[in-house]
């Protein structure tokens, strides 16, 4: 809990230093993103300058789960093409029998199948490589999963995408 805490802190701050965006250099992007539960495509679409909408198409072992986020991005310390993001979201799918490890939890095993269904929030820096149309990010993903569980947990997730 206490690394929660000091990742929430660090996080938070990045938005408290940070200023609004005065323009976003793409506004769509498709690519990979890795995370502690799933791994798979992702599409990002801007609705203005610092409005975004993403969807994640995550392939997990055994299982399958879809998940929309909405995103507000920020100018983070005063570099350009770095961003700092924020945002809610929810996801839903299915995963079979097997075992699954949550991520810095201990293995959970299933005899059958079960859907998945919960809200999603989002927080994290993302860095639009100059001169390419290539974006970066790293961020954290708290899912609170309520139809397995309920049960809270956390995860990083790494994303590369094309930008145009």
């Amino acid at each position: 809990m206490k690394k929660f805490t000091l990742i929430a802190l660090v996080l938070t701050s990045f938005l408290l230093l940070s200023k609004r965006s005065d323009a976003q250099s793409y506004k769509t992007a498709v690519g990979l993103k890795f995370g502690g539960y799933e791994n798979g495509p992702s599409v990002k679409y801007f609705m203005n300058e610092s409005t975004a909408l993403e969807g994640i198409l995550g392939i997990r072992n055994h299982g399958l789960v879809v998940t929309g986020l909405y995103e507000i991005h920020q100018t983070a310390f005063n570099t350009a093409g770095l961003k700092f993001y924020y945002g809610f979201g929810a996801h839903v799918g299915a995963v079979g029998s097997g075992v699954y490890k949550r991520f810095g939890s201990d293995d959970n095993y299933y005899n059958d199948s079960h859907i998945l269904l919960g809200a999603d929030g989002v927080l994290g820096l993302e860095y639009k490589l100059p001169d390419a149309p290539i974006a970066l990010s790293l961020d954290l993903n708290p899912r609170l999963e309520l139809a397995t569980g309920p049960f809270f947990d956390l995860a990083p997730g790494l994303g590369i995408k094309y930008t145009f």
